[in-house]
């Protein structure tokens, strides 16, 4: 798998929730902060989201918004001012005031898309923390077509009634956490890891830890695998990502047992040779060492979070 793959696989839990929702007139809804990521698609009108602790943000029709930490926010039909805020009604409450109608009857009103990713923050990866609070991605004509396309999908299977819209719509909404992620990649100019995956030597040694981690990876082999001298992958390496080759190793590895201690049932003895220890009792000092806890207990707490089946 590639680098944005497995840092999106490590941190999702279950299936993505969605609501449609249809208001006009005056209104205003908050959405309390959610321990994961939300999304709202504008399919008709426009309104306005607020983020807490942030500026207004302005949506029209085709926007798209995720909000990859789950901040707290409220929707409306007008910017904020304190009686905006004060009159929001909570989502959960309101969204039993979603309005019926087919699209374009009324003057003046608003469809969308709302929902939430479930994400286990426990050992999020930093190409996912370094998103920005809100990520707006504007309907510009000819910008980004595979999120567009993603879209314009999702808005022809909103109804549930159609034959497979129950998988559809799930599935759609994968591909659009997939494509805001990687939008946002491509228009930031200030974030370290569009740099690092723009850079061959450290996107090599990473196509190489991320395919095989469980491989006996060393900084000379995977100097090789990038085609440099061991003292440069070092150095760009580090510089980029901010620790060495062989930590990130360590800690990916150590990330990709949590993973599985979180989400299946399989033996600590295959966990660990999965993840590239000899035994059992080596992967255990290296978790507990990492993690504070041992891993039968982690598995004890994080199986909580594990998606129903």
């Amino acid at each position: 798998m590639d680098v944005v793959s497995d840092a999106i696989a490590a941190v999702r839990v279950g299936r993505p929730s969605s609501h449609r929702v249809r208001v006009s007139g005056s209104w205003c809804t908050r959405l309390a902060p959610y321990d994961g990521a939300g999304f709202h698609v504008v399919l008709e009108g426009s309104c306005w989201l607020l983020p807490d602790g942030g500026a207004p943000v302005s949506l029209g029709t085709g926007d798209a918004v995720l909000l990859p930490h789950g901040t707290g926010h409220v929707l409306a039909d007008s910017p904020a001012d304190a009686a905006t805020v004060e009159r929001a009604v909570p989502f959960e409450r309101w969204e039993g005031e979603r309005w019926p109608r087919e699209p374009g009857t009324v003057r003046g009103a608003v469809a969308m898309l709302c929902g939430k990713y479930r994400l286990d923050r426990s050992r999020v990866h930093p190409l996912m923390s370094e998103l920005p609070t809100v990520v707006h991605l504007p309907n510009r004509i000819g910008s980004h077509p595979e999120l567009r396309a993603a879209i314009d999908l999702l808005g022809r299977e909103l109804d549930e009634r159609r034959p497979g819209s129950c998988v559809a719509v799930p599935s759609l909404l994968d591909l659009f956490f997939v494509y805001m992620i990687r939008s946002w990649m491509l228009e930031d100019a200030t974030g370290s890891w569009p740099a690092v995956l723009g850079d061959p030597v450290t996107t090599a040694a990473l196509r190489a830890i991320h395919s095989d981690p469980a491989a006996a990876w060393t900084n000379d082999r995977l100097a090789a695998e990038a085609g440099v001298s061991r003292p440069t992958l070092a150095r760009r390496f580090t510089t980029l990502v901010g620790r060495p080759p062989m930590a990130y190793l360590a800690w990916w590895r150590l990330t990709l047992a949590a993973a599985q201690l979180r989400d299946t049932t399989d033996p600590l003895a295959t966990i660990a040779r999965r993840v590239g220890y000899g035994t059992p009792y080596a992967f255990s000092h290296a978790f507990k060492r990492e993690f504070g806890s041992a891993p039968g207990r982690y598995r004890a707490v994080a199986s909580g979070l594990r998606p129903a089946i």
